[in-house]
């Protein structure tokens, strides 16, 4: 029978360092190697400042967890998680991922915001893209950034390189 993990609170999963860089936390990589059992994954991503953490409490079923900033200044650096027996789903994982908000002027690094969005996209399973009222044009322009093509991080030359798995066609 598979352990359930009992985390009484999130914890940093990537560390957005002062100087822009994104790190993997070794204590967070420990957790997640320990569930034995299927996992939910969910992300929230959105401007700053929009709620996430709080609407991530809430998916949670908890009052505090995911830290809430009191102030206009954006509070969640980087990105949280968060691994909760899965509330419908009987021998399953549910982890929540709480991002940085994107669009923090006083960051002053738009590449961060879409290394962030890019990871929530790539991690998760689903994904909640947080707005105040409807999605507008900017935000559509803002969620195309991280795709890969023209002046996107994925583009060729940029980002990191990954070596192929892939073996070569073979010769006919």
């Amino acid at each position: 029978i598979a352990m359930e993990i009992r985390m009484p609170a999130p914890i940093c999963l990537i560390e957005n360092s002062p100087a822009g860089e994104l790190r993997v936390q070794q204590e967070a990589l420990q957790v997640l190697s320990e569930i034995s059992q299927p996992v939910v994954v969910v992300a929230i991503a959105g401007l700053y400042r929009t709620g996430k953490s709080y609407l991530m409490n809430k998916l949670a079923s908890k009052r505090t967890g995911f830290s809430l900033g009191s102030t206009i200044q954006s509070h969640t650096k980087g990105i949280w998680m968060w691994c909760l027996p899965h509330p419908r789903r009987a021998g399953h994982t549910l982890v929540l991922l709480d991002t940085e908000g994107l669009g923090d002027v006083e960051k002053g690094n738009t590449k961060n915001d879409a290394w962030i969005f890019t990871l929530a996209v790539l991690l998760s399973s689903t994904l909640v893209y947080n707005s105040l009222g409807t999605i507008n044009q900017q935000a559509m322009e803002q969620l195309q950034y991280p795709c890969p093509g023209p002046g996107g991080p994925i583009s060729p030359g940029k980002g990191p390189t990954v070596p192929s798995k892939r073996s070569p066609p073979a010769k006919s």
